[in-house]
């Protein structure tokens, strides 16, 4: 049984866009840690205690300080250690890439969630589209299509280029690429059909990857009479 004692505590959830991006840069730059696999409909305690947000993922490091945004825990693991350069894009800088990153999460994200869930958002007065409350389907498509002007910005910029900051994979990349699978898995018939082949190109190349693989290895829920997985 490995000795997890002075190891981060990672809890997670597979599929969720957030915690995979986490993974992801824990991965490549090899910090061992304890990962536990939460079921987000029965959330543990001990997640509830460490991040009263109770979303994943959450990493609590063994001085018990609590990283609870998934960017920062990102950047946290490659500030320690970065061996394929994913803080130094061979076009731009950090700077801009974390600046497409919240156009991701400020933009992007609030149109997927709405894609793909819109019995979810229809009826919240805060939403104020004025969207008939009858007509789901138009509601999702509407998001779709607005998602949709956001990913051929994408598409623009893949023309140019392999990854979204040049001839290799980033910060940018790996932060982005979980939200638009999430998007692409809505209805792969239609995203397919798109006129997107550099993104689309993209997408599976990130999902084909060896790295891609080793973050999405599916773990038991974690309990608290047992231990986590060694992770990566």
């Amino acid at each position: 049984m490995p000795d997890f004692l002075d190891l981060p505590k990672l809890y997670s959830f597979r599929r969720c866009p957030y915690a995979m991006r986490a993974r992801l840069a824990l991965a490549v730059s090899g910090q061992k840690c304890e990962l536990r696999e939460v079921v987000l409909r029965n959330k543990p305690q001990e997640l509830i205690q460490a991040s009263p947000k109770a979303t994943v993922p959450v990493l609590v490091l063994p001085d018990s300080t609590v990283l609870e945004q998934s960017l920062d825990i990102m950047l946290w693991s490659l500030r320690r250690h970065d061996p394929e350069n994913w803080l130094a894009p061979e076009t731009g800088d950090l700077s801009a890439m974390l600046a497409l990153i919240q156009e991701c999460d400020e933009q992007f994200k609030p149109r997927l969630d709405r894609y793909k869930y819109p019995g979810r958002f229809l009826d919240k007065p805060q939403e104020q589209h004025n969207w008939p409350l009858d007509d789901p389907v138009g509601f999702s498509q509407f998001n779709r299509d607005t998602g949709a002007t956001w990913l051929h910005s994408l598409e623009v910029r893949l023309n140019n280029s392999l990854w979204l900051s040049g001839s290799r994979r980033t910060l940018a990349d790996m932060a982005i690429a979980p939200f638009v699978r999430q998007f692409a898995h809505v209805d792969k018939e239609w995203f397919a059909a798109q006129p997107w082949p550099a993104l689309q190109a993209w997408l599976t190349r990130w999902m084909e990857s060896e790295l891609f693989a080793r973050v999405m290895k599916k773990y038991p829920p974690w309990t608290p009479d047992s231990p986590g997985e060694l992770f990566p």
